[in-house]
């Protein structure tokens, strides 16, 4: 840890915490047998979880054979955690009745084509009727938690029944799926409801739509085709994964399992975060009106894993953490309600003051370094989320905490695990608290002017292609990140004082790094489909493309003699304005997420331009919440440098504009 952070954080100790007692869990009492018996131990792990005998079969025991499931004898990553079994349990449950259903359904000569539609109960027959591996695959049921994975176009009238021992391809099969009724569309929606100390807190609800319009019909194979083989290994493994995938993402190409979280996963019903009475409403607050505005690109591309993965876990375990949103749930409240008064204001301090004095506690004891890590990240970030750009706190800038953040992720070797992680063959899973400071430290060493301080290792990982989950956690590809991380360094570069000869070489260099990511990039689109469903894959491409127009126009900023009239700057920022279409807007949009893409193209735009007009009309749409957090003051500082550069009637560069008026803004 840095002498120096160490010695700010201990300056600022002036509290004691205000968390009451945690009470520990009482763990669940085993039922205990009536009839004792000797238990094999050596069964597979899907019948030892049923309470099953297994007749350990290789490699495919009978029962799980039998009702399609995967027989697992080595142990699986659901068995060491409780919830993840129980889930686990559910989804056999689910299968075993779908197979049972399907079989009283083959039973009884059902003829599903020929009299009605079929409902959202409807299941295809599955491996109790047929002896082929296929059989897998066709026990998706519509109303089941797995509806996501059901093929709405394939056919599913079967009025000639299958034979379970001549596997042949029925004529009937390729019949109109529903008889003589039309294409249907069902809308479901979802309710989730948040309790924090047992009290009904947030409520989310949620619509999605699936229809059952077909395409064109393929022609029918030859008489007496059999049907093509499917190896048991390819049995999709989505069923058994413990986090389901969000809607409309499962075609985007995003990487959904690539945070490795500090905590294990809580839901929202077990979350038991305990403080004091007098700040349950600082709780509620959080919940319910702050949370949902941290991570807004990872809700999009993970549901609910801000909160059940980062936040809530945080709170119950880690009382900086706690100290920390509860300061920043009273700043909000202050801000969007307009309190004022001696008690909110104690409010915001007592809770900075005891976050402060729990991160010298733990310093002085030199443990839990990923919980300080966790705290002091809060620290810097939250702050870009809430208060007004004149909200003053007797606080140390952000870029000392960050000197603190540096010092505990190379104690706790974070940058060599992510660049072990990337010489795996394997699936790798990042340190989220290591992407979180690599957002932060290339984004906020362009607000210094100087080298960020993991370039090395951004620099390392964009040679060998690896990601760090940048794209998932803020939404620009994780490449671009990497070369705005070396154009922040030549920005040091050039204060410095470098050649510039050699700062135009190494200008061009780069520019043509930042033409290779435009290589196979799709033309931009809406991000919403044709159901209205957002698209996570399609909005990290649009705001990818944002971010590196962004990045060219902050590499044309360090050319010696920069002219932000000259007609390539001008096209451009133009470009950038036009991009900003594919990105929703408004409240619930991501203009947010765009704070410094829109300072860099903001700061080289003219008067009249349409960029401004285009930033005007979305300020506009945010309404009040264009006043908050790191938007608010990038809009502050944006309106300062048109008004200096307007007057002067040349480029005023932003940096200068927060020297002069002493603001130590991150703007992320």
């Amino acid at each position: 840890m840095s002498t120096h952070a160490n010695a700010a954080l201990l300056s600022a100790a002036s509290a004691t915490t205000m968390v009451g007692p945690k009470n520990p869990a009482n763990p669940a009492t085993p039922k205990q047998s009536s009839k004792m018996h000797r238990r094999s131990r050596t069964g597979c792990y899907v019948c030892r979880l049923r309470r099953k005998k297994c007749d350990e079969g290789k490699s495919t025991c009978k029962a799980c054979k039998h009702l399609g499931l995967k027989c697992e004898y080595k142990r699986p990553m659901w068995w060491s955690n409780n919830e993840q079994r129980k889930q686990q349990k559910e989804n056999i449950k689910n299968i075993i009745r779908r197979t049972k259903l399907s079989e009283k359904t083959v039973q009884l000569g059902v003829n599903i084509g020929g009299e009605s539609p079929p409902d959202l109960s409807h299941s295809l027959p599955t491996s109790s009727t047929f002896s082929d591996s296929l059989d897998r695959t066709r026990s998706v049921s519509v109303d089941s938690q797995f509806s996501l994975e059901y093929d709405f176009n394939q056919g599913v009238g079967f009025e000639g029944g299958y034979n379970a021992f001549n596997p042949q391809m029925q004529a009937a099969y390729y019949a109109p799926p529903y008889g003589n009724y039309s294409p249907y569309e069902v809308d479901v929606k979802t309710e989730r409801q948040m309790y924090v100390n047992d009290v009904p807190t947030r409520r989310d609800s949620s619509i999605s739509t699936f229809n059952t319009f077909q395409p064109p019909p393929p022609p029918p194979p030859p008489p007496h085709a059999t049907l093509p083989s499917f190896p048991a290994e390819a049995w999709p493994q989505d069923i058994y994964d413990g986090r389901p995938s969000p809607l409309g993402a499962g075609d985007d190409g995003l990487d959904m399992n690539i945070f490795n979280f500090s905590h294990a996963p809580v839901t929202t019903q077990q979350a038991m975060v305990h403080v004091d009475e007098c700040d349950r409403g600082l709780l509620d607050h959080f919940v319910d009106n702050v949370l949902r505005l941290i991570f807004p690109v990872l809700e999009v591309n993970q549901h609910g894993s801000a909160r059940s993965e980062v936040i809530l876990p945080a709170l119950e375990t880690n009382k900086c953490y706690l100290h920390c949103c509860l300061s920043i749930s009273a700043l909000h409240l202050k801000t969007t309600q307009g309190l004022q008064g001696d008690q909110i204001d104690n409010d915001i301090m007592r809770h900075r003051y005891a976050t402060i004095s729990e991160l010298c506690e733990a310093l002085n004891r030199d443990t839990d370094h990923m919980q300080i890590l966790e705290a002091t990240l809060g620290m810097i970030f939250f702050q870009c989320s809430v208060g007004r750009p004149d909200d003053c706190l007797p606080d140390i800038p952000w870029h000392q905490h960050f000197q603190a953040v540096s010092s505990l992720v190379h104690k706790l070797e974070l940058p060599h695990a992510v660049s072990d992680l990337s010489q795996c063959g394997g699936p790798a899973q990042t340190p989220f608290n290591m992407t979180l400071a690599s957002w932060i430290d290339i984004l906020g060493a362009t607000m210094l002017g100087r080298a960020p301080q993991f370039a090395d290792n951004y620099r390392e990982r964009n040679l060998a292609s690896s990601s760090s989950g940048l794209s998932e956690l803020m939404g620009c590809e994780d490449r671009v990140m990497y070369l705005i991380s070396e154009i922040a360094c030549l920005d040091g570069l050039k204060i410095e004082g470098m050649d510039d000869v050699q700062l135009i070489s190494h200008i061009h260099s780069l520019a043509q790094s930042i033409g290779t990511t435009e290589q196979g990039a799709r033309e931009l689109c809406p991000p919403y489909s044709s159901t209205g469903i957002l698209r996570p894959g399609q909005l990290s491409k649009n705001m990818t493309a944002v971010f590196r127009l962004a990045a060219r126009i902050y590499l044309c900023s360090l050319v010696p003699g920069f002219d932000n009239t000259q007609s390539n700057i001008v096209d451009l920022v133009s470009m950038l304005a036009e991009c900003l279409e594919y990105i929703p807007s408004g409240p619930e949009g991501f203009d947010r997420s765009l704070v410094w893409p829109l300072l860099i193209g903001g700061s080289a735009s003219m008067r009249g331009s349409f960029f401004r007009q285009t930033f005007q009309s979305r300020v506009e749409r945010l309404g009040d919440k264009a006043e908050f957090g790191s938007f608010g003051r990038m809009n502050r500082l944006l309106r300062e440098v048109w008004r200096q550069s307007d007057e002067q009637r040349q480029n005023v560069h932003w940096r200068d504009v927060m020297q002069q008026k002493g603001w130590n803004y991150l703007l992320i």
